[in-house]
């Protein structure tokens, strides 16, 4: 079944893009113009657009099939027509969509269009059937080649700092939000860091920056880290282990390329410098869909796909805290709910729960269970940790333990209805320091 014909709307736009593509030297003022007709398109063209894109720009098995033929009738591999024809098939499979979009690095602005343009093709991605993957293939190989040792600084934050970069990481901090630019200030104390990975074609726009609190020993809540004001001048303690709470990653078309991970390598070895006495690098990290979309359907009854069932649940809760379940939500909620995954389910639906003392004593040690579980058991289809954040970390070297799981460490609103409360410590070892040390040593150019 052919795809249906592209809009004349649509289809201006890739004509547009095969004349910048038959251009050796594209012009500026022909990218501008393909940056202006795409913003224009409204969300449902831009999906036509990726298909019709797709489809125009395809590597056909016609167009290689002669050159494939000569080279296999090539007797010697070791020739130099042989070394001929390996070239020219070379520059023939080579994706034309790498070529189309590398000259937009020396648009201004191009750098930030490619990267919000990729963010629309996931989204497409995810939201039809449409494959892409080559074309995201093609932007990822140009992001990788562009995002690398002398393209990328690493910038630490203070206050002292330039406003426009504290306001932009007060507005951007999606893990801990902010309500005013006096919290932030109070993230920049004395024994607080914050450290961003900027590329030089996007000065004013961090790609990733992370928060550190320098500790001693490890920080179990969230409420000790950015609740409580820090001195204003150093602490009285030399602090012995760094703590990063928050990571963000501002530029959503770079998802799933590890910005992340060089940027800890990079401040791992930025605090070690100026902090000899930290020997313990580790994170208090969220649990996000804990609670919302893991505990709460199992508890529903609904049909899952995790290792934990409904069933598997009285493994959690012996037959006593089952029944005294039933009689604390009774004085929660003042209902009678005769089946105990429903009462808890309601109980923990309700901020207030958190509160209720017996009832805390009650699944402290269930629920946190639960969660190690959830981190360490729950695997997606390529067998990694469900748990999106537990497989950045785990992946990267750190380790978890169900003594690092911490029951009541974000009670905001927030904390309760992601992970009814609990946060998690992940520890990235000294021998994994040691190991990575040599890797990472002056990776990325540092400013301070």
């Amino acid at each position: 079944m052919e795809a249906p014909r592209p809009s004349k709307r649509i289809q201006e736009v890739l004509n547009l893009l095969k004349e910048i593509q038959a251009q050796k030297e594209p012009a500026l003022e022909g990218l501008e113009k393909f940056k202006k007709m795409y913003g224009s398109l409204s969300r449902e063209d831009r999906i036509s657009f990726f298909e019709a894109l797709a489809a125009a720009f395809l590597i056909s098995k016609r167009h290689l099939a002669p050159d494939l033929q000569r080279l296999l009738e090539e007797p010697d591999d070791r020739s130099e027509s042989w070394q001929r024809r390996v070239i020219e098939l070379r520059r023939k499979i080579t994706s034309p969509y790498r070529a189309l979009f590398a000259p937009f690095l020396n648009l201004p602005g191009g750098l930030k269009f490619l990267l919000d343009f990729r963010v629309d093709l996931l989204a497409a991605q995810r939201q039809t059937s449409l494959n892409l993957t080559t074309l995201d293939e093609d932007l990822t190989d140009l992001f990788n080649a562009w995002f690398q040792q002398g393209l990328l600084v690493l910038q630490e934050i203070s206050q002292d700092s330039p406003y426009h970069q504290i306001r932009y990481l007060k507005d951007h901090d999606l893990v801990h939000p902010m309500a005013s630019l006096e919290e932030m200030g109070r993230r920049l104390g004395a024994d607080r860091r914050c450290f961003a990975l900027y590329h030089q074609a996007l000065p004013r726009e961090p790609v990733v920056f992370i928060e550190a609190a320098l500790t001693r020993g490890l920080a179990r809540s969230i409420h000790e880290v950015i609740h409580e004001a820090p001195p204003a001048a150093s602490p009285a303690k030399t602090p012995d282990t760094a703590i990063f709470y928050s990571i963000n990653n501002t530029q959503n078309g770079l998802a799933g390329m590890g910005l992340g991970k060089v940027l800890i390598f990079q401040v791992v070895e930025a605090l070690g410098q100026d902090n000899p006495g930290i020997k313990t690098y580790a994170t208090l990290s969220p649990i996000p869909g804990f609670w919302d979309r893991y505990l709460q359907p199992v508890l529903r009854g609904e049909k899952v796909d995790f290792a934990l069932t409904p069933r598997r649940l009285n493994d959690f809760f012996p037959e006593k805290i089952r029944v005294r379940i039933l009689e604390e939500v009774h004085k929660l909620t003042g209902r009678d709910v005769a089946d105990w995954p429903q009462a808890l389910q309601t109980a923990l639906s309700r901020p207030e729960w958190i509160d209720h003392r017996s009832l805390v004593k009650l699944i402290r040690q269930p629920l946190t269970e639960l969660a190690f579980f959830y981190l360490t058991q729950e695997k997606n289809r390529r067998g990694r940790p469900l748990n999106p954040v537990a497989n950045f970390h785990l992946s990267n070297g750190a380790t978890v333990s169900i003594n690092h799981v911490n029951f009541g460490a974000n009670r905001s609103e927030k904390g309760l209805a992601e992970s009814c409360g609990l946060m998690v410590n992940y520890i990235y070892s000294q021998t994994w320091l040691q190991q990575i040390g040599g890797t990472v040593k002056r990776l990325l150019p540092w400013k301070a």
